[in-house]
């Protein structure tokens, strides 16, 4: 029982949270050309792109290291811009028995949140929490925040 986890990360969002939304649900492969050292690459291997039951295939760096990860939209709600992703295949299921990853934005008075929430299993009590992930995808936030906002 104690080999699952839960990690949690909210970021302020200050370039609109709509459009960290509709990036994540809708355009996931601008990813890789808005932060290019950390993604390198996005496709859709099955189905399309803000659709549940779509399968996509990422390249990433993570830790100075090429991974890779296939994973399935497993819920999409629109009211509450939450979508949530569960990994398939890749380097993170070589640690973990399960992984989902839900994305969540939440508009708070003036105030748009990102919330990253990691639900996992671990393979053995020898994996450690992926604080380095959840650390890395609160960077990818802040890269696309700063993307947008320098937009003209």
């Amino acid at each position: 029982m104690g080999l699952h986890g839960k990690l949690i990360a909210a970021v302020e969002f200050k370039a609109g949270g709509d459009v960290f939304h509709e990036l994540v649900k809708n355009n996931p492969q601008y990813f890789s050309t808005i932060t290019p050292k950390k993604v390198q690459g996005c496709d859709l291997h099955e189905g399309q792109f803000g659709h549940v039951g779509s399968i996509i295939c990422w390249r990433y760096t993570h830790d100075a290291k090429e991974k890779r990860a296939k994973q399935v939209i497993q819920s999409i709600d629109e009211e509450k811009k939450l979508i949530e992703f569960k990994m398939l295949e890749g380097d993170l299921m070589e640690l973990y028995k399960t992984f989902v990853i839900t994305i969540h934005v939440e508009t708070m008075g003036d105030i748009d949140l990102v919330t990253w929430t990691f639900d996992y299993e671990m393979l053995n009590e020898d994996v450690g929490h992926p604080i380095s992930f959840l650390s890395y995808f609160i960077d990818l936030t802040k890269d696309i925040e700063t993307h947008h906002l320098a937009k003209p």
